[in-house]
């Protein structure tokens, strides 16, 4: 099977999918045979959660993968000096002969975590509008003298440069109104999650009036999701176990708002759904099976049946 690009990811003809990395080589492996187009890491300094910290996750993924391409979902971009991450993404990225996504975000969720790294949660937004294009001005391989609010830096040089010339692409994650500026105005793909087909077909259009404001083309521009998903014969179950692992995941119930926020049902209903995030926007969609007990079970139904299903369906 050849090497996936990120290019692939962002070919608007093209529906792909992706999953999130399993934490075992052998798991890698297989997800890679049975076709996954990208492999996905996320973690977090502190949570609620036991979860990895992401770019160690990130370099622990490209000495198993051969093939798919690899992603952040996502790297806290404000817990971290810009050329930190600039040179560890670097690196991966030329150990991956040029297979790396960079998905970022925000974060907040945690507050304790900004107070560990000693940085006020008030500034995250602007620290990551400044570090995105410092990222890509440090990936040049070029000296870098930078006067900026917080990141000045004067004679920096890093080496050696990407594999993939200007580097990885930056896809912007989050939720709300500044994610889609952000995306829209610094990034190289949208990456929203917890969102239903209507809120989806909306960021889109705020994208698209934020890009053209800004002046920017958007036609190779990577519309990506990232949901949950459960698929059972008894579509009731579904839900009820989907519910169950986000609530335990976030803290809260979300037996009344799963329908908005994510993927669920029979493989007809699932199907139905996914169309709904096509004909929105949609071209790439990584999947988080739920319950992950069942996980290899689902992600065979989810590559077997329902993504032949809704590629046939889409015409992509």
């Amino acid at each position: 099977m050849p090497a996936r690009t990120p290019a692939d990811l962002l070919d608007p003809s093209v529906l792909t999918f992706g999953l999130p990395a399993p934490p075992h080589a052998r798991g890698v492996r297989e997800y890679e045979a049975l076709g996954a187009e990208s492999l996905w890491v996320g973690g977090h300094v502190s949570s609620l959660n036991p979860v990895p910290e992401t770019l160690t996750a990130l370099a622990r993924l490209s000495a198993v993968s051969e093939v798919a391409v690899l992603g952040t979902a996502v790297v806290l971009l404000p817990l971290f000096p810009p050329a930190i991450v600039a040179k560890q993404v670097s690196d991966v990225d030329r150990a991956s002969d040029g297979r790396v996504v960079l998905g970022i975000g925000v974060g907040g969720e945690y507050p304790h975590e900004f107070s560990a790294c000693q940085v006020p949660l008030a500034e995250r937004g602007a620290r990551t509008n400044e570090s995105i294009p410092l990222l890509r001005r440090l990936w040049s391989g070029e000296t870098v003298d930078h006067d900026g609010r917080f990141y000045p830096m004067h004679g920096v040089r890093l080496q050696p440069p990407p594999a993939q010339p200007g580097g990885p692409p930056v896809i912007v994650a989050g939720r709300k109104e500044p994610a889609m500026r952000r995306a829209a105005r610094l990034g190289d793909g949208w990456l929203p999650y917890l969102y239903s087909a209507r809120r989806y077909r909306e960021s889109v259009t705020r994208i698209r009036e934020h890009a053209a404001q800004a002046g920017r083309d958007l036609s190779n521009f990577a519309w990506m999701l990232y949901t949950f998903v459960n698929v059972r014969d008894d579509a009731a179950q579904a839900r009820r176990e989907l519910a169950q692992f986000i609530g335990g995941t976030y803290r809260q119930d979300f037996e009344e708002m799963l329908p908005r926020v994510a993927v669920v049902g029979t493989r007809d209903d699932v199907v139905e759904q996914l169309l709904e995030f096509v004909d929105a926007g949609v071209r790439h969609v990584t999947f988080t099976p739920c319950p992950r007990d069942d996980g290899d079970n689902l992600v065979r139904v989810l590559v077997d049946e329902v993504v032949p299903e809704l590629r046939a369906r889409a015409g992509l």
